[in-house]
């Protein structure tokens, strides 16, 4: 049996526990600004009753999920603290996807039309705003850089890092205006003169020149209002490279949809004809690219390494997330095994969790809590990453919770057992697993036959499944606000505290 494991069960909790006491014992005694836990993050576990639950109806079934889920959750919408700055999230990214190609700029910018939760842009947002402040000497730097650009007018997270023309070959119409035809351009070789007029220099007495087939150069970059320093509320501020930060999260995390629409062969996304049915599997795999190629740009604007980096894996993980699911549909598991719900809880934060966590720790090294900065400033950004990290997964095992319920517009998603039909095996059914042997050899041929869904359907709304899953995802929702509770009071933290309640008692 799996009950030890696949739930925060006795012999779970008292390990995160200790780890969880043993680390903070650490931090204190060496750090002596660090924030107290407050008493208010303390986590009653829950009890997970034993044993299969008898026959009930679906709305029976989703209904004790849901109260474990939405217990004590009247809250108000965390996007109030910044909703202006969702509000222009879409302008935003649009100002950064432009294509001279029609088809390629309408495939790109598709998902973005569409109304969504905007979570990862939200949480960069967030994260910001509660830590913009703490990093001492790092965050008064990295102000005064914003400061200087916005005074400059310069461009800031808009400017090319390669200013020299014909080199990028990157037109943005939404920046740029219209790309000038008509010149003949690629049809020639790259080619360097020499000027012997002007200036001498000191490759040879000669100023070097590109030829006059080369790309025109692009318009000068003007500052637009999304390079300036957004004032936040509680005194606080949001830099424009964690504003860009926000778009570029989001633009990968698009980019993976658009990716795995084609994967999965669906039809629908948010109630509405996908990419791939809109557009076809081609272009949407082009677009997806298209998407990262851009964030990247982005990223490499933004002007740090360990940013860089952290948001580079994101990527990387996103294809291995996803190549470990594909190896649960080819390979199934023979048995409920611990080992097994490990690889699906990697998979999801591979998948879903490792952007948020490393896009929230993003958010804090923009603020000033980089490479060089001091011992409480490095132990703020790993307080960023596990909240991402744990509200991640918790976001996620909410999803594969309401995937078993009747579908619905409102719920944004096909639901109805949608995964089970792509041969899925989540939560819910590796828990029921445990109560009813019979669905293994439904897991095992990937629920292919005639009827598998619907019996796989049935054993789990007879079994604990949807309840254990809603008490796993309220876990690691309650020790994300546990983590975010160490940070100093201040209305973007209250928000962040909300959405651990808002992503596992959620519609859409």
């Amino acid at each position: 049996m799996l009950r030890a494991t696949l739930r925060p069960s006795r012999s779970l909790r008292p390990l995160a526990s200790a780890a969880s006491a043993a680390t903070a014992s650490g931090r204190r005694a060496t750090h002596s600004s660090t924030p107290k836990r407050s008493a208010a993050a303390a986590v009653q576990q829950p009890s997970v009753p034993s044993g299969p639950s008898g026959p009930s109806g679906w709305a029976q079934a989703t209904q004790n999920a849901h109260n474990i889920l939405a217990e004590g959750a009247a809250v108000e919408d965390p996007l109030f603290a910044i909703k202006g700055e969702i509000g222009e999230l879409k302008a935003s990214l649009f100002q950064m996807l432009g294509s001279s190609h029609p088809s390629l700029d309408a495939v790109a910018k598709y998902y973005f039309k569409a109304e969504g939760k905007a979570l990862r842009p939200l949480l960069v947002l967030l994260m910001a705003q509660a830590t913009n402040g703490l990093a001492g000497r790092g965050w008064e730097s990295a102000y005064a850089r914003a400061a200087e650009d916005q005074r400059l007018r310069s461009g800031g997270i808009n400017r090319a890092v390669t200013e020299m023309g014909g080199v990028l070959n990157d037109w943005n119409p939404e920046s740029m205006g219209l790309e000038p035809r008509g010149r003949m351009v690629f049809s020639e070789p790259f080619r360097i003169t020499r000027s012997e007029a002007g200036t001498q220099d000191q490759l040879g007495g000669f100023n070097f020149l590109f030829s006059s087939n080369q790309p025109p150069n692009p318009p000068e970059v003007t500052h637009t209002k999304f390079a300036d320093i957004l004032p936040a509320g509680d005194g606080k501020v949001i830099l424009p490279t964690q504003r860009r930060l926000a778009s570029i999260c989001e633009m990968i995390h698009v980019a993976s949809l658009l990716h795995d629409d084609v994967i999965d062969a669906s039809d629908l996304r948010r109630g509405a004809p996908s990419a791939p049915a809109a557009f076809g599997n081609k272009l949407s795999i082009l677009a997806g690219d298209f998407l990262l190629g851009r964030a990247s740009v982005g990223l490499a604007r933004l002007g740090n390494a360990e940013v860089t980096e952290l948001l580079s894996t994101t990527v990387a993980n996103l294809v291995e997330g996803e190549v470990i699911q594909l190896k649960a549909t080819t390979k199934p598991a023979e048995s409920p095994t611990q080992a097994g719900f490990e690889e699906y809880m990697r998979k999801t934060y591979l998948k879903t969790a490792s952007l948020m966590a490393k896009g929230a720790r993003c958010a804090v090294i923009l603020g000033g809590c980089g490479e060089g900065s001091t011992r409480d400033a490095a132990w703020i950004k790993d307080v960023a990453y596990g909240y991402g990290r744990n509200l991640g997964i918790a976001f996620q095992l909410v999803d594969d919770m309401l995937d078993f319920l009747p579908a619905s517009a409102d719920l944004g998603k096909p639901g109805s057992g949608a995964d089970l039909r792509l041969g899925l095996a989540t939560a819910p059914a590796l828990f029921a697993w445990e109560e009813h042997p019979e669905l293994g050899p439904l897991i095992r041929r990937k629920f292919s036959e005639d009827g598998d869904t619907a019996t796989a359907l049935e054993l789990v709304k007879n079994s604990q499944g949807l309840q254990r899953t809603g008490e796993l995802a309220k876990y690691f929702a309650n020790e994300a606000k546990e983590l975010i509770m160490l940070l100093p009071p201040s209305e973007a933290r209250d928000a962040l505290v909300d959405l651990t309640i808002k992503v596992v008692d959620r519609v859409k």
